[in-house]
């Protein structure tokens, strides 16, 4: 009986060993030698589920890759291309508690990207390190000197942690530094971005400072404490600030010390330029335009109130201003525009008296457009669109339009107006001075007289002048007088 037992149980064993073999064979090139190295048969069909479900997701994730592989670029040697992309800052001895300096364990991340192989694709003089990330791996890093990168480097991220300045760090300098003072031939840097970032100043100096660069992206950063320029961008073009937030001191408004904010948030030296669902939550100037053809969308600026002699947006361009500001908020802070020749402001809205500058320089203003904003003030007689004449007043002003702007609690300021009057007698003088732009200027004058009774008067514009209209009829009689003027149309 024993040994008829033990035949019928080599005979089960025999068959549940046998289909092992068949797997075997099956995928013998793969099948690691260990495969069958239990010393039972239940370790053997542990090992042989295991190994099926690594062939499985390997078969997986073959189909989904292309039927070709590319070959590697010439110009990068096979072990580079082995190398990760991602360079974590601590394997390089930085400390993510911000207790102790990593500046050199910074600097040696960014030194080993920079070396990474290049792609080839990018402007003249830009290696391409072929998405190259700087991961700061959600630490906290105190650093004493500029994070500065090598000229001519470009695709190549920073992100993810929060970057201090030490007590010993150059005042006048930035934590990051895209303005090397080696120059290029063309640009010093493309397509860097720097995301998901807190830059804490520290009261000494300022956050970014991008300098004759092309096609940079500053996203979802938060910089404080700056005393100089939270982002500072100098000549080149295309740098995209968004979705980020400045602010020299941490509140919220209503802050006591408001009156002695002191820096700006954002400079644009350059142009070509984005700002995009940015906050400036406190500086003396929230953002400084000193270049071409940039945009401002989105932003919130409630920085140093204009009461406090604050500026929301300043745009120091005088003759060639060629900017857009749309669908932002200006929270006690103003617009002011030197000599503005292109400007365009739209779907904006002002508060707390909250207005629009336009400072004379040599008395230029053409090409402007203050359109479709509204505007909310506290009943204390501010126009909505004021002129600075102190140094001169304008005298060169052509297509300029400001009108269909919504107004409470200011006074409505605008470059056409309508006006109608009903009297008996042979003048009507109507004075348009409360809401023109401009002092004495009407540059075209529609009217309509409509007389009561059969009489057909004879009547003529009289005088346009110091922004009064006079209609004169050769006769007395009882009528309404609709008039139009404009101070804005195009010679």
């Amino acid at each position: 009986m024993g040994t008829t037992m033990a035949r019928i149980a080599q005979m089960w064993f025999i068959f549940i060993v046998m289909p092992c073999f068949s797997v075997i064979q099956t995928y013998g090139e793969n099948m690691p030698l260990r495969a069958l190295s239990g010393n039972t048969h239940h370790d053997a069909v542990l090992e042989l589920k295991a190994f099926k479900a690594s062939i499985t997701r390997r078969d997986s994730i073959a189909s989904t890759l292309p039927s070709f592989s590319p070959s590697p670029s010439p110009s990068a040697p096979q072990e580079d291309l082995k190398k990760p992309h991602v360079y974590l800052v601590t394997s390089y001895g930085a400390d993510p508690t911000g207790n102790s300096d990593s500046t050199e364990a910074l600097l040696s991340a960014i030194a080993d990207a920079v070396k990474g192989p290049s792609k080839g694709f990018l402007m003249d003089d830009i290696r391409d390190l072929g998405g190259a990330q700087i991961s700061l791996e959600g630490g906290m890093y105190l650093i004493s000197q500029p994070l500065q990168l090598p000229t001519g480097v470009g695709n190549l991220m920073i992100h993810g942690g929060t970057i201090r300045a030490s007590n010993n760090f150059p005042s006048d300098r930035h934590l990051i530094d895209l303005s090397t003072s080696g120059e290029s031939k063309s640009y010093n840097y493309e397509y860097i971005t720097l995301k998901d970032l807190l830059l804490e100043s520290n009261f000494r100096g300022g956050g970014i400072s991008v300098k004759n660069s092309l096609r940079i992206n500053i996203n979802n950063c938060y910089i404080t404490h700056f005393t100089t320029t939270g982002i500072l961008v100098q000549s080149g073009h295309e740098t995209y600030i968004r979705n980020s937030f400045l602010g020299q001191h941490i509140t919220a408004g209503g802050d006591k010390d408001e009156k002695n904010f002191s820096g700006t948030g954002i400079s644009l030296q350059g142009n070509d330029n984005g700002v995009t669902d940015v906050v400036i939550f406190s500086a003396a100037i929230g953002i400084m335009v000193t270049g071409q053809a940039n945009t401002i969308s989105g932003v919130h600026c409630y920085n140093k109130a204009t009461g406090f002699g604050g500026t929301g947006i300043y745009l120091k361009l005088p003759g060639l201003t060629q900017t857009r500001i749309v669908n932002s908020y200006m929270d006690y802070t103003n617009i002011v525009a030197e000599d503005p020749v292109q400007l365009h402001i739209s779907s904006t809205f002002f508060l707390g008296d909250a207005n629009i500058v336009l400072k004379s320089v040599k008395g230029v203003v053409n090409g402007l457009n203050i359109v479709d904003n509204m505007f909310t003030g506290l009943n204390h007689g501010v126009d909505i669109v004021k002129l600075d004449q102190s140094n001169g007043p304008f005298s060169q002003i052509d297509q300029v339009f400001v009108a269909r702007n919504v107004v409470k609690g200011m006074n409505l300021k605008a470059t056409s107006a309508k006006m109608s009057m009903l009297r008996n007698g042979t003048s009507w003088t109507l004075d348009f001075n409360k809401v023109l732009l401009f002092p004495n200027l009407i540059k075209h004058v529609q009217y309509t007289l409509s007389a009561n009774g059969n009489t057909f008067p004879n009547h003529a514009l009289r005088n346009v002048s110091q922004n009064r209209v006079v209609i004169e009829t050769k006769e007395a009689v009882t009528a309404n007088v609709f008039v139009t003027v404009d101070q804005g149309i195009a010679s």
